[in-house]
């Protein structure tokens, strides 16, 4: 289902099609690092972490995380969404770019749509955001989307502190 286009870019629902994409995406090495390993290996284990984390979240919310596809050619270049975490009070922005595609704007475009998103389609007052602790590219781009950094602390569930953010509309 298609949720929202930017200048370069379309956001859509993942699809079943889309498993082996979400398998490289989560075994990237800054996936590794800034996120989690979801210990996903094949296309399989793929298809069922969507299954719990995305179709799921898309039938229970209206939202989630979406498929970033470049408009120009379709490319898948990543994820971009608006999730509800267990173990945060409202709902929060997320991204994550394959390597290859990083550096050429296209998370804070995708970003900034789902920011916009948030607010007008969905009238939330704010939205949070969080970070690993050592993600400083991920801050600025918050802060350059004009989220406020309140804290850094332990989330239930979670092995590693992460910074908190919050855009208020």
């Amino acid at each position: 289902m298609f949720i929202l286009d930017t200048e370069r870019l379309r956001l859509r629902e993942f699809t079943p099609q889309d498993a082996p994409f979400l398998r490289a995406l989560t075994s990237e090495p800054g996936w590794q690092r800034n996120i989690s390993d979801p210990g996903i290996r094949t296309d399989a284990q793929a298809l069922a972490w969507m299954e719990e984390r995305l179709f799921r979240a898309y039938r229970d919310t209206g939202h989630g995380f979406w498929a970033v596809q470049r408009r120009s050619d379709g490319e898948l270049l990543g994820l971009c969404g608006l999730f509800k975490r267990p173990a945060l009070t409202q709902p929060d922005l997320g991204y994550a770019l394959l390597a290859r595609h990083e550096g050429q704007g296209y998370a804070s475009e995708a970003a900034a749509g789902c920011v916009a998103h948030a607010r007008d389609r969905f009238g939330w007052p704010e939205l949070l955001a969080i970070t690993a602790v050592h993600n400083a590219r991920s801050a600025a781009l918050l802060t350059k989307l004009g989220f406020v950094e309140e804290e850094t602390r332990l989330l239930d569930g979670y092995t590693e502190p992460s910074r908190h953010f919050r855009l208020r509309f």
